[in-house]
């Protein structure tokens, strides 16, 4: 459970400013855009054209046109975005932020998922896979569904539109009320010598307060009902006590996630991306040094108090920028009157008709964890904590690949609101084409190389090697399904950028999860944790394909069978840099030497294998790098 820009980059960019979308890609992303993605090309202003003389080629070439050449590209070096040019072309610096606020979230997504790691290990460590490991995960669950519903996408999907929305009014309002003016309760304007209420100040002061009370309500109603919550999860857990006690202390995160959710999309909203990334930093050291510290005290639930504190640590590494950049004391308004009218105007997508299929998708992804611990209950005692292990370890390439579309995500969704559709398609597309390559590397390397991973992670104390062999057979399963959870990631995001309500997102996932409990009670039985993680990968991958077939008709309008192909030949390449590194990984007995080697050899059959078959992000990728060596650029 993980997820990580500048921090100081959002106080240098003005708040007023409509975020526009770019074509522009991020130089710290190294990635490129997929030239099998053609776009008509678009011609620069006179003003634009001057401005950019000499362009630096973009990662994803115009159709016909060889990789890095074509206007907006990488060398944009402003430090601030400039406002929304009048033919509503892209901003000159917006490609050069992104690449900061990319730069900034992938460093502290590594440095989180290091400690993740740390922290698994120290809980491996101590506890092993045993049944108080068993129970601290059963207990895990309510932070997992907690992050995901209130940090990672539940509050994400809800607040990041509407902060955007708000943002785009507050620039609206500001363009067409000259200073000195106001505007009447009848849409006329009128002289006033005090500024108008700020849309972004009224929507958290009608939201937060509230949201803080129902987080709080349901915190309480998880502690009380804690017997009846781990009864349901694991019916057969051998000490259902002690996964109780785990469940009370980790039941607090229900009310700290909702609370760092809200200030991380607001945040990422005003394009302040350092803060957000950094929360997982503050929450693994929080489990650390409890554990550390009182393992031998309090057992496992020196881990389960860890949750508590570093979830407050969440919090606390945000509320400094929170407080900047978006203060709670409302200013002072001419008419108190027009407060609770502008608040429902500035806040339309919180309404249950948009929370509800927000709730429901979230709630229905997370519940596919929730099937495997329910299964894996029923298994010998260990097994909860192998898939554990390999589910998250597994899944580092995706947290990793999904940074890109966490940083994007903002200018899709301010794209959105400002009815940029065409904007929207190329940013999504090339999300897409960008998250589906890093993804599928870390694939390739995650079947070629469990065992060592998973040897130099965990392999030590009551960790043991059948431990070993059983987590690392666990995460090449896992690994199939990889690429579909990258990209229901990366597709949802555009479903809920718009202001209608959708459920087609819901009813995806919701198919996705029959699929996952039908193939889970088939598999189960017969392949043990296997057949589990099994029903996983073809459960998320059914998801996954329906989102990519209903994105383009339903709000943003990809070009789905380009997308499939282009993401076709990075698989083939995945497949055949994978099957490499199998037969290579053993040749070297020492596993931190056969992983090192691993790592230089899966990328490199994956390029080749690539270029042979004609992966335009390959080709384009390659172009680049030549470029910036050649050209020093």
């Amino acid at each position: 459970m993980s997820e990580t820009g500048t921090g100081t980059g959002a106080e240098a960019l003005p708040q007023t400013e409509a975020l526009p979308q770019t074509e522009a890609l991020p130089q710290a992303e190294a990635l490129p855009q997929a030239g099998a993605l053609p776009q008509a090309e678009e011609a620069l202003p006179p003003s634009e054209a001057l401005a950019h003389a000499e362009p630096a080629p973009p990662l994803l070439p115009a159709p016909g046109q060889p990789p890095g050449s074509g206007p907006g590209g990488l060398g944009t070096t402003a430090v601030g975005p400039a406002p929304d040019p009048a033919d509503g072309g892209e901003a000159p610096g917006l490609g050069s932020f992104l690449a900061r606020a990319a730069a900034a979230t992938a460093v502290l997504t590594v440095l989180g998922a290091a400690l993740g790691l740390v922290r698994d290990q120290a809980i491996a460590r101590y506890f092993g896979a045993s049944d108080a490991s068993d129970a601290f995960l059963i207990a895990w669950t309510v932070p997992e569904m907690a992050a995901t519903l209130l940090i990672e996408d539940g509050m994400a999907l809800l607040l990041v539109p509407a902060f955007s929305l708000a943002l785009t009014r507050r620039a609206a309002d500001q363009a067409t009320t000259e200073p000195g003016t106001g505007e009447s309760g009848d849409g006329k304007a009128e002289p006033t010598g005090e500024p108008g209420p700020d849309p972004v100040r009224e929507l958290v002061a009608v939201t937060l307060p509230r949201l803080c009370l129902l987080l709080t309500a349901g915190a309480a109603l998880l502690m009380v009902g804690a017997p009846w919550v781990v009864g349901v999860l694991a019916p057969g857990l051998a000490d259902p006590g002690l996964a109780v006690d785990c469940t009370r202390l980790t039941a607090v995160t229900v009310l700290t996630f909702g609370i760092t959710g809200y200030f991380s999309a607001a945040l990422r909203a005003h394009r302040s991306f350092l803060p957000p990334a950094g929360v997982y930093v503050a929450y693994n050291i929080g489990i650390i040094g409890m554990t550390l510290a009182l393992h031998a005290v309090w057992g496992v639930r020196a881990a389960a108090a860890g949750v508590a504190v570093g979830s407050l640590l969440m919090i606390l590494t945000q509320l400094p920028s929170f407080l900047k950049l978006l203060p709670l004391a409302r200013p002072r308004l001419r008419r108190p009157v027009r407060l609770g009218r502008r608040a429902v105007r500035t806040a339309p997508l919180l309404g249950m008709t948009v929370l509800a299929p927000i709730v429901v998708f979230v709630v229905s992804r997370q519940s596919q964890v929730l099937v495997e611990r329910f299964l894996a209950s029923t298994l010998p005692a260990g097994a909860i904590s192998h898939l554990n292990y390999a589910q998250k370890v597994a899944q580092m390439p995706m947290v990793l690949s999904l940074m890109i579309c966490t940083v994007t995500f903002p200018v899709v969704a301010r794209a959105m609101a400002d009815g940029q559709r065409e904007k929207a398609r190329r940013r999504v597309e090339r999300d897409l084409a960008l998250a589906g390559m890093v993804v599928l590397l870390g694939t390739a390397v995650v079947l070629g190389y469990a065992p060592q991973i998973i040897e130099v992670l965990f392999q030590r104390g009551a960790f043991d090697v059948s431990d070993t062999e059983a987590t690392a057979q666990v995460m090449r399963v896992y690994a199939a399904g990889l690429l579909g959870h990258c990209l229901v990631g990366a597709l949802s995001r555009p479903f809920f950028s718009s202001t209608r309500p959708t459920w087609f997102p819901a009813f995806a996932m919701g198919t996705g999860l029959l699929v996952t409990m039908g193939a889970g009670y088939a598999l189960t039985y017969r392949f043990g944790v296997d057949g589990i993680a099994t029903a996983n990968a073809l459960g998320i991958s059914t998801t996954a394909l329906l989102l990519l077939m209903g994105l383009g008709t339903r709000v943003v309008p990809i070009r789905a069978r380009a997308v499939t192909v282009s993401l076709g030949r990075l698989t083939g390449a995945a497949l055949v840099a994978g099957a490499a590194g199998w037969a290579a990984a053993p040749m070297v007995p020492e596993a931190v030497l056969s992983l090192a080697a691993g790592c230089v050899l899966v990328p490199a059959v994956f390029f080749l294998t690539g270029l042979a078959l004609r992966s335009p992000e390959v080709v384009s990728l390659l172009a680049l790098i030549r470029r910036r060596f050649t050209d020093g650029r």
